[in-house]
């Protein structure tokens, strides 16, 4: 079974990797059924929820849960649909065509009920999660404050025991909280006695909890995002979330959940964005034809959807990973740490996949993508937040790669004698023929030499640390976009790893030199180099006949296609 990382040590065959080509009967129906609600639910409130028109957001969100949209990873004991990973994710991506309503959504259903399901008591689920399955209590987060954003542990909310025993008492304010105005239910982070950092369960309806005003934001106008004070709370003990002094390990879990989850969800928004862009392409006239006849347009639209198709891809080879490990016996939390490291790819890589299908989509208007009355110019806006939520992606390029080197330190991941193994071949290697080979290869000479310079303190090089995550993802991703297109056997897929191919090897290429730089000089640094073009040289592939190929294949079945 794979683990957190092997991907860098091992080969994997296209039977091995979950796609959406895996997708079942069951899978099919439920993004159908996700489909129909927006088209019948969601779309004709749109500018409502987008207007913050009072209680509609609410009250679309609590028809979903009707459908057991919001309740799909719950157990049926509490009122949930039981369902797999993959499941999850398709309900997610078929949402987000409106960025404001699945951040509702996603609030509720992931990071507003994920705690009490996965930490939660006995008791806790019993009294909490048929209510938010349900959506009689819509769920939050709240753990950033306003001088405790990617420093989570440097929350200054504070819990004490009463005299009695019998409650904690909060008083604090949490900062950008996803549904703050709406919530009943908030799981808070405080620290008792001013140290433990530790999870509690407060209700809205307890004397001392209020939510501030909603926030004016650049994007996602129509979700709701305020502070909660916090004052003189009254929590019972049972309403401790887990261990006292142990809130980092339930607020850094969940956020592994988020950043897989938001994979799929902005998957969905680009290929909104793909195909609003496509069609007005189509229909646009200039100098006298569509312009998607021309071939500035026609290398948009193919880059797009490339770069569609290598996120929904490494999205979905995740959910495969997790979901293969909870059906050999381990649960979601232990999965999705196992897999932190690739949660963190997923949630860099399809953002910015987003935020350039996006950025893209307005170009292929012309001024018409700067005019509100075009739905491109809202993604724009909206695309930018998921860059930021779940950690940033600064934040989870230095992380994966720490998880990856902790992971070798216990012993998890055999990254040192894969260094070792290169080294010794290092004479002997060829120029590589195999750039997914290639790109792994370049990846563990980048951190055996970053290792060897800075040590034990390359962990606070956060530059190198960016780099090597750029490196990594950019391996499984390349390495996740052949093998799909093998198993598909489609002509376009083909298409796509072709054209991708070229883009991820660059940035393997440049983030490599990047780190050998910044680690090695002189003779030494001219010798990795070499070693470095021996591992990344390819032939150039003619990226121009590859685009107009694809582009021509898009615009006649016209819209996204695998």
């Amino acid at each position: 079974m794979m683990i957190g990382g092997g991907f860098l040590l091992t080969n994997t065959a296209p039977e091995d990797v979950f796609t959406p080509e895996d997708f079942t009967e069951e899978h099919r129906a439920i993004a159908r059924t996700t489909d129909e609600f927006f088209a019948n639910e969601i779309a004709p409130v749109a500018d409502a929820i987008q207007h913050q028109e009072p209680g509609v957001a609410v009250r679309v969100l609590k028809k979903s849960a009707e459908l057991g949209l919001t309740a799909a990873l719950v157990p049926e004991q509490y009122g949930g649909m039981e369902l797999d990973v993959a499941s999850a994710m398709l309900i997610a991506e078929h949402l987000s065509k409106d960025a404001s309503y699945a951040a509702w959504h996603g609030g509720h259903s992931g990071i507003g009920t994920l705690p009490v399901l996965l930490f939660g008591t006995e008791d806790q689920k019993r009294r909490y999660l048929p209510k938010l399955a349900s959506g009689e209590l819509i769920g939050a987060y709240c753990l950033s404050e306003p001088h405790a954003g990617s420093d989570a542990l440097a929350a200054k909310t504070r819990a004490d025991l009463s005299a009695d025993g019998t409650h904690y008492i909060l008083s604090g304010q949490k900062m950008w909280i996803t549904n703050g105005g709406g919530a009943d239910l908030y799981t808070v982070f405080a620290k008792v006695g001013g140290e433990q950092f530790t999870a509690f369960l407060v209700e809205r309806a307890w004397p001392g909890v209020t939510p501030g005003a909603e926030e004016k934001k650049m994007g996602i106008k129509g979700s709701s995002t305020t502070a909660v004070y916090l004052d003189q709370v009254r929590v019972p003990v049972e309403n401790v979330l887990g261990e006292i002094g142990r809130g980092h390990i339930i607020a850094f879990n969940i956020l592994n959940i988020g950043r897989l989850k938001l994979g799929p969800g902005v998957v969905g928004g680009a290929k909104h964005v793909f195909g609003i862009s496509l069609k007005y392409a189509q229909e646009r006239q200039a100098f006298g034809k569509s312009i998607s006849e021309f071939g500035m347009i026609r290398h948009k639209l193919a880059e797009m959807a490339a770069r569609i198709y290598a996120a929904e891809t490494v999205s979905y080879r995740v959910v495969g990973l997790i979901q293969k490990m909870i059906d050999g016996g381990s649960d979601l939390l232990k999965a999705a740490e196992e897999f932190a490291a690739e949660c963190s790819y997923v949630k860099v890589f399809a953002s910015e996949v987003l935020d350039y299908v996006a950025d893209e989509g307005v170009q292929i208007h012309g001024g018409y993508g700067f005019h509100q009355d075009y739905a491109v110019e809202r993604s724009y806006r909206d695309s930018r937040i998921n860059r930021i939520f779940e950690g940033t992606n600064e934040i989870n390029r230095i992380l994966a790669t720490g998880m990856l080197l902790k992971r070798a330190q216990r012993g998890r991941l055999g990254l040192v004698q894969a260094v070792k193994q290169l080294e010794s071949e290092v004479l002997s290697l060829g120029p590589s023929t195999d750039t997914v080979a290639g790109a792994k290869k370049a990846f563990l000479l980048a951190i055996g030499v970053a290792y060897k310079k800075f040590l034990n303190s390359l962990e606070e090089q956060q530059e190198v640390l960016a780099a090597l995550t750029d490196i990594a993802m950019n391996a499984f991703a390349l390495e996740s976009v052949r093998l799909r297109s093998k198993k598909s056997g489609t002509k376009i897929a083909a298409d796509y790893a072709a054209l991708f191919e070229q883009e991820a090897m660059r940035i393997v290429d440049e983030s490599a030199r990047t780190v050998l730089a910044a680690a090695s000089e002189g003779d030494a640094l001219r010798m990795n180099l070499a070693v470095l073009r021996r591992l990344t040289r390819m032939e150039p592939a003619d990226t121009i006949g590859l685009r107009r190929t694809i582009a021509g294949q898009l615009l006649a079945a016209g819209r996204y296609i695998v």
